[in-house]
């Protein structure tokens, strides 16, 4: 039987494919502030402007391209249980190869409906763009499937569960400084090896029996890939 290992992936993963961090060292999303573009009540109060937003990031997106430290966890595969848990919103991992990817902040190639029952269907998004016409079956108007902030984050107990099953875990790109998701690191079973991967591994707050990898998504997953597989 394979080993489970577990990725958790943050922005630092995306950034070697060009993806950009949305918000700037100002507080500013592409010069919006965050409550005018992430937030309930800003889709509340002008849906076409949040649309506008996230339609851009997708495009983006879709232009940028999988690096090699996405495709060295998908071929991790071949030897070991793999589920990857990642705070981005991009598709990268799933076109690298990676079969089992939660998206805890969710994907923004899929949409979901804006009203009572949002988080029971998602909608693949066709191209990039998401116009203000397209609806869900029950009428609402579809919004991108993103978890803003004041939302619940729906998928953080699958997560947790995933934390806590894992034999090796492996945490790539992060600050760990987004909670709920940064709490993750905490609930490890103590038997599991943990590694981080991050050009300022040693600078973040993690618990003492993490295996430091200082060093890019790209390098780093290079170096543990030789740990993992020799």
């Amino acid at each position: 039987m394979k080993k489970k290992l577990v990725v958790f992936t943050g922005a630092g993963m995306s950034a070697e494919s060009g993806v950009k961090t949305f918000r700037g060292a100002d507080g500013l999303w592409e010069n919006h502030r965050i409550e005018e573009v992430a937030t309930p009540e800003a889709w509340k109060a002008n849906p076409e402007l949040v649309s506008r937003f996230y339609s851009e990031r997708r495009k983006q997106i879709i232009e940028c391209s999988p690096n090699e430290a996405h495709r060295i966890i998908a071929l991790l595969e071949n030897s070991y249980e793999v589920l990857v848990i990642t705070q981005n919103i991009d598709d990268l991992h799933e076109r690298a190869g990676s079969s089992n990817v939660l998206h805890l902040h969710g994907n923004i190639r899929l949409a979901k409906s804006s009203g009572p029952n949002q988080e029971t269907t998602y909608y693949p998004i066709d191209g990039w763009e998401l116009s203000h016409h397209d609806k869900c079956p029950e009428g609402y108007r579809l919004r991108p499937h993103v978890v803003w902030f004041g939302e619940d984050v729906p998928m953080y107990s699958q997560a947790l569960q995933l934390v806590q099953e894992a034999e090796i875990f492996v945490v790539i790109g992060t600050s760990l400084l987004v909670y709920p998701a940064a709490g993750l690191i905490h609930y490890l079973n103590p038997d599991c090896d943990a590694y981080l991967v991050d050009p300022n591994a040693h600078e973040l707050d993690v618990p003492r029996r993490f295996t430091c990898l200082v060093a890019t998504a790209v390098e780093g997953m290079k170096k543990l890939r030789e740990i993992l597989t020799s």
